[in-house]
């Protein structure tokens, strides 16, 4: 190997096999490989063990889903280690105490995942204005047209719970209509609320006055189980409650309850608890719940977009230039 190319910093691809492909396709690590090492091959979450001369030579690790936890274990095969670019959402499933202790830096791509999770809402709240989903089942019961009444994108009320990067998100691009956007969030100030367009209220207020919903809250031991019953009955008639956080968010079984005795109220659920619900869950048989397998995220060309910024990311750390997207162990307690 020749001297130059030896004195570049290793980068181990960390993840599964799939992901990685689409995430750092060859053209990319093409262009990483001036500034690089591209260590090979690719390792995954199961058998990374099975490498210790990779693991040894290994300066930054560019990840996606399948990352295993970088525990004390991981940190002593990776003496090398400074840095860790995960090309993927959370990293609460891998990142440990002993990680921030090396003094590591950790940048992730969840903003770039935040996009097509907001696009998703976005669209599904305008589906909901109009009453889609109910439309769509009475015409196919009735085989006749008979048209409800919808409160449309004209004065009507969407409420937000949490304003993290998916809320924000999703208020910037509901800015465009006729709407007006509330939203509940602890940590989100007046003047951040005002820039976003948006009127902060309690999340009884959100239940109680919205034509829809949505959901964007992090899954946090203080926000299981945020959205119960007791809110649920709030709802106005017609009102269509959407989640593409987490399901642990929603008390699942007094969701089902509410709307088994609210047939008129539309439950959209990009996630469950668990993944998928069990099989004798009555969210797979109530005609008022629409399930899709948590499509909101990044999927295929999607998950290219969060490969590359965590690319550009690791060049401006190599640059010595400020991380866009850094993470430190205290955000990592309010953070999705």
């Amino acid at each position: 190997m020749p001297a130059q190319e030896s004195s570049l910093p290793g980068v181990l691809r960390l993840g599964g096999a799939s992901h990685l492909k689409i995430a750092y396709p060859r053209p990319l690590l093409e262009k990483l490989s001036h500034r690089v090492r591209i260590l090979e091959p690719a390792l995954d979450g199961e058998t990374w063990q099975n490498h210790p001369k990779l693991l040894a030579e290994t300066d930054y690790i560019l990840g996606t889903w399948g990352v295993p936890r970088i525990d004390a274990d991981f940190l002593a095969r990776t003496p090398r280690l400074k840095g860790l670019f995960y090309g993927a959402g959370t990293v609460k499933g891998f990142v440990t105490p002993e990680f921030f202790a090396r003094r590591l830096v950790l940048s992730n791509a969840n903003q770039a995942n935040a996009i097509p999770v907001a696009e998703y809402a976005a669209a599904t709240i305008l589906l909901s204005l109009k009453r889609f989903w109910q439309h769509s089942r009475q015409t196919k019961q009735s085989r006749t047209w008979k048209k409800l009444p919808v409160p449309g994108a004209w004065r009507s009320v969407v409420g937000l719970v949490s304003l993290g990067a998916v809320g924000k998100g999703t208020a910037e691009r509901l800015r465009r209509y006729d709407v007006e956007v509330l939203a509940f969030d602890p940590f989100a100030t007046a003047e951040q609320a005002k820039a976003m367009g948006v009127r902060l209220c309690s999340l009884d207020e959100i239940f109680r006055t919205s034509d829809v919903v949505s959901l964007h809250t992090p899954w946090l031991p203080e926000t299981e189980n945020l959205v119960a019953g007791a809110q649920l009955r709030l709802m106005k008639p017609g009102a269509t409650l959407l989640n593409t956080s987490r399901g642990a968010i929603i008390n699942e079984p007094e969701l089902c309850q509410v709307l088994t005795e609210r047939p008129d109220l539309t439950a959209i659920l990009d996630v469950t608890y668990p993944e998928p619900p069990a099989a004798e869950s009555p969210l797979f048989t109530l005609e008022n719940v629409i399930l899709t397998p948590h499509i909101s995220g990044s999927l295929d060309g999607e998950v290219a977009r969060m490969g590359q910024w965590m690319a550009d990311e690791l060049i401006r750390h190599l640059d010595g230039r400020p991380l866009q997207y850094q993470l430190t162990e205290a955000e990592l307690t309010t953070a999705a």
